[in-house]
């Protein structure tokens, strides 16, 4: 397997409080327009146990003089090479949204080598196989993404309300949308590791019947948890968010 250059793996992966002694690994892939800076929280609470990678976009922060991505194929092309280049460890992998497909697409590049996730913990998003009408998000103006924002109330502190962050964030936005609203329904993507499949009861992206078809997406154990809430159920929930992530790393041995 082609693996990355260190250049690549600084880009790409966010530490926040390094553990290069942990004996396992947990990935977090944000969602669509997400930065790394969201999953802090996440990270800081299981850097005692494991080594906490969260991926930075490009297109955002301090990578935000990239171009964004514009499928989840070059998204997973690019994440497999460099999480490849890490030293292997028994690993979960944590995807929300649009981060929860890459993660799968991720995982199933890795399938059958030493870096493939022990446990696949999927979030806010239905299953590969099924389809919807096509959401063309992308190719609304300024004002209409926006509007798609403010109903899943996604964005980061005050992000609304600050021009400057607005228009640089816009153009990340915009592309992630494209990227997920082109990715075809693909009911060949199996994985080999368990899956947990997390969803907020009222989240309009995604229902429980769609979200539990993620079950046919695994040879191995396939778990559904709701939890109160819509799209962005998790930043009222973190802390059982986090005990999902907890048992998924202590599962891993």
């Amino acid at each position: 397997m082609t693996t990355s250059t260190g250049t690549e793996s600084a880009l790409w992966l966010r530490r926040f409080r390094p553990n290069p002694a942990a004996t396992r690994r947990l990935v977090c892939f944000p969602h669509a327009g997400g930065s790394a800076s969201f999953y802090r929280p996440v990270a800081l609470a299981h850097s005692t146990d494991a080594d906490v990678v969260v991926l930075q976009y490009p297109g955002r922060q301090d990578r935000h003089q990239e171009p964004g991505i514009l499928s989840i194929d070059e998204y997973a092309d690019r994440i497999t090479r460099v999480l490849a280049a890490e030293p292997a460890k028994p690993t979960v992998f944590f995807g929300h949204s649009m981060g929860a497909v890459i993660a799968a697409e991720v995982a199933r590049r890795l399938e059958g080598t030493q870096y493939a996730p022990g446990v696949l913990i999927v979030s806010g998003r239905r299953a590969p196989g099924t389809e919807r009408p096509q959401e063309r998000i992308h190719e609304r103006d300024d004002d209409g993404v926006l509007a798609e924002l403010k109903r899943l109330d996604g964005t980061e502190g005050s992000l609304l309300d600050n021009e400057e962050i607005l228009r640089m964030s816009l153009p990340a936005i915009r592309s992630d949308y494209q990227a997920i609203e082109t990715y075809p329904a693909r009911p060949d993507l199996i994985v080999g590791c368990a899956i947990v499949a997390l969803l907020g009861e009222d989240d309009p992206k995604a229902t429980p019947p769609e979200v539990e078809r993620w079950r046919d997406h695994t040879t191995a154990a396939f778990r559904l948890r709701l939890f109160p809430g819509g799209h962005f159920y998790l930043t009222k929930e973190q802390a059982a968010v986090n005990a999902e992530l907890t048992e998924a790393l202590r599962s891993l041995g």
